[in-house]
């Protein structure tokens, strides 16, 4: 009994904890502690973009990567913009050749400067390195004069000097991104990890050789939208227009260069068919009701199982906050991003939770009219109740899994805060019931323990 007991104390410390972490992460400052709920665009606010990219002149095995590169090149441009938490996802398989780009910008509601944003062209360009002299020494002066104003804690205005927007280390060559061909990652002889193979039009090829001419011992830096994606060495002057970047890639990296690379020299052409702008009053507004209607289905849930089914409701609603609170952490730890869709796949679950514990009740009741004393019709109610309840969540799990896998971003959400709801209520009713029945201490049907263990008007 007293096992029992202390298990039952266990599991409601537990619950408290949780609960409290719960609150105090929403809010807290601290870098261990602050762990603030994900929310999506139509709980946050913010800016909804959905672009059409034209694939029709890529090979169908091409696509994909193209695509990636796309992506991965806005994803940059948006984390520059400051926006946080941006999300950025292809959508692929339309007709007519066309790709989807759909990009969320939680926060940002100036549609006109995002959509300038990832509308430029990327800019791929190989530079040179900067010959020393005073040029170059008078660019190092002014940076070197500019971190001492950050180190004293003041801001450094780049307009008022512009040797600030100066590279002191390289120059341009003149070699862009319109000048490649194209880029590849290919394994030679020589080396054990892959490499990146790139070729040049007829123009740029006879650049490249000037280039790589006069530059033999020096570094040849490739930027990508202003940021230095790789700094090879020229080995030796090249005059086929072909060459080789190597260095310890893997072959993801390899790709990922290779994607790049190609998207600097071929944009995927982007039109943008469709924007949203939802603004941060909205967001609020979508918030304040979806947690009204999870606490008033609350209320409602616990009321019908305190009435109905009396001792075993109070253990049940019990269970019920405690799956709460843990559904609510697992949300803020892995994280799941919220929308509105997930707070009803969430409260939906909570239904489920609730329905686990009816069977399980249920089963009890029949178990009692059998005749059986408390403690075993109690043990016999858990176990008669598993098979209809594991039947029940797989068949639900199953569902949602399939409006995950095939849905869209908003069906996602609902799919995904329903399904990890599904799993935790499982637990809750099957484990945090059971270990709280068990605590009651009421194994034999007198007059109080047949009232508490009653029914609804019985």
């Amino acid at each position: 009994m007293w096992k029992s007991r202390i298990l039952a104390l266990v599991v409601l410390v537990a619950g408290l904890s949780i609960g409290y972490f719960d609150y105090v992460s929403q809010s807290s400052t601290s870098r261990w502690l602050s762990f603030p709920f994900k929310l999506g665009l139509d709980l946050s606010g913010g800016t909804h973009l959905v672009y059409e990219a034209d694939t029709s002149n890529i090979s169908d095995a091409d696509i994909s990567d193209a695509m990636s590169s796309l992506r991965g090149v806005i994803e940059r441009r948006v984390n520059l913009f400051g926006v946080s938490e941006p999300i950025v996802q292809v959508e692929g398989g339309l007709s007519g050749g066309h790709s989807r780009l759909i990009v969320e910008l939680p926060g940002v509601t100036d549609v006109d400067a995002a959509i300038k944003l990832i509308d430029k062209t990327p800019n791929l360009e190989f530079k040179i390195e900067r010959p020393a002299g005073a040029e170059k020494d008078a660019i190092v002066a002014a940076y070197q004069e500019a971190q001492k104003v950050v180190d004293a804690g003041g801001q450094v205005e780049v307009s008022l000097n512009p040797l600030l927007k100066e590279d002191p280390n390289y120059i341009s060559s003149g070699l862009t991104g319109r000048y490649l061909k194209r880029a590849q990652v290919s394994f030679n002889q020589n080396a054990i990890t892959p490499v990146v193979s790139i070729e040049f039009n007829t123009e740029g090829a006879k650049l490249f050789r000037e280039i790589t001419e006069a530059n033999v011992g020096k570094t040849v830096a490739i930027y990508l939208d202003g940021v230095a994606i790789s700094e090879p060495t020229v080995n030796e002057a090249i005059k086929d227009g072909k060459a080789e970047i190597s260095g310890n890639f893997t072959t993801d990296t390899a790709k990922s260069l290779a994607r790049d690379l190609n998207l600097g020299a071929l944009p995927v052409p982007i039109t943008l068919v469709s924007t949203q702008t939802i603004g941060a009053t909205l967001g609020d507004d979508a918030i304040t009701k979806g947690v009204t209607a999870a606490f008033y289905g609350f209320i409602a849930i616990a009321v019908f199982l305190i009435l109905w089914y009396r001792l075993p409701g109070l253990v049940a609603v019990v269970a019920l906050t405690i799956y709460i609170a843990l559904v609510l952490a697992v949300y803020k730890l892995v994280p799941i991003t919220l929308t509105s869709a997930g707070i009803a796949g969430f409260i939906l679950s909570m239904g489920m939770a609730v329905d686990a514990n009816i069977l399980i009740f249920e089963r009890m009741k029949e178990e009692l009219r059998g005749g059986k004393e408390l403690r075993d019709s109690t043990e016999d109610g858990f176990r008669r109740a598993w098979f209809s309840i594991r039947d029940s969540n797989v068949s639900g799990l199953i569902t949602a899994i399939i409006l995950f896998w095939f849905g869209e971003s908003l069906i996602e959400g609902f799919a995904l805060t329903f399904i990890l709801g599904v799993i935790i209520s499982m637990f809750s009713a099957i484990v945090v019931t059971r270990v709280l029945l068990r605590a009651s201490g009421i194994h034999k049907a007198t007059g109080i323990s047949k009232f508490l263990f009653g029914s609804g008007l019985n």
